[in-house]
């Protein structure tokens, strides 16, 4: 079961802390959404990320935007003064924001700039932002009290700040490994951009999912030895 504990720091918000079997049906359902674009790209709109990157990014978005925002909205921190409506149109907001702050990032960190690498790294801004901006928005909103402590700090206070932090850090760290390649000179059609980083955040996303369930199943069990 889910148990609510009143927050010290907000007052009136509430805090969700996730049974780590609710934690494991939302992480598959997430893994499954991402499952089923990869499998809807490739098998009826005959897609492929290295010679369709912009159209295949279009099938994630579609498919995985709507899981995300409907499964994280459920979780929000701040019940008594946000409804579940609202917790979704600030996840929806969060795509393009977090798309900007996405696509400037990794063109300070040496992204292609040119007008035909543009619809490329838009499309891979709006994946990031959705790995990353989408899942805290709902959560959290405009709380930069727990921005701050889950992103800068990398402080988890409750199942679901674990839920928010180590997924969105695997898809960067994820990114960041996934960006080695590029530069090297094997004239593969993988290395160009945002192919294999994107390959490398998908895949930091995973394993930042299941570390968060291993997270959770851990601080359940502390807890429950607290208790006794």
């Amino acid at each position: 079961m889910d148990k609510k504990k009143n927050d010290p720091i907000g007052g009136n918000a509430i805090l969700l802390s996730v049974s780590p079997l609710k934690a494991l049906i939302l992480h598959l359902i997430c893994g499954l959404g991402l499952g089923l674009a990869f499998w809807v790209a490739n098998h009826i709109y005959s897609l492929d990320l290295i010679t369709n990157s912009s159209s295949h990014f279009g099938i994630f978005l579609v498919f995985l935007a709507p899981v995300l925002i409907l499964l994280y909205s459920h979780l929000r921190h701040d019940r008594n003064q946000c409804s579940y409506v609202k917790a979704v149109g600030r996840g929806l907001l969060a795509l393009p924001a977090g798309a900007v702050v996405n696509a400037l990032g990794a063109t300070i960190l040496g992204a292609p700039v040119g007008f035909e690498y543009f619809p490329k790294t838009l499309s891979w801004s709006l994946l990031m932002s959705l790995l990353t901006f989408v899942p805290a928005a709902c959560v959290f909103g405009s709380s930069w009290t727990d921005w701050h402590r889950v992103f800068a700090r990398t402080k988890a206070n409750e199942s679901t700040d674990c839920m928010i932090c180590l997924p969105a850090h695997g898809a960067v760290i994820g990114a960041w490994f996934g960006a080695w390649p590029m530069p090297l000179d094997w004239e593969s059609p993988w290395q160009e951009w945002p192919i294999c980083v994107t390959y490398g955040a998908v895949a930091g996303f995973f394993v930042g999912l299941v570390a968060s369930l291993g997270c959770i199943i851990f601080r359940n069990r502390q807890q429950h030895l607290k208790e006794e």
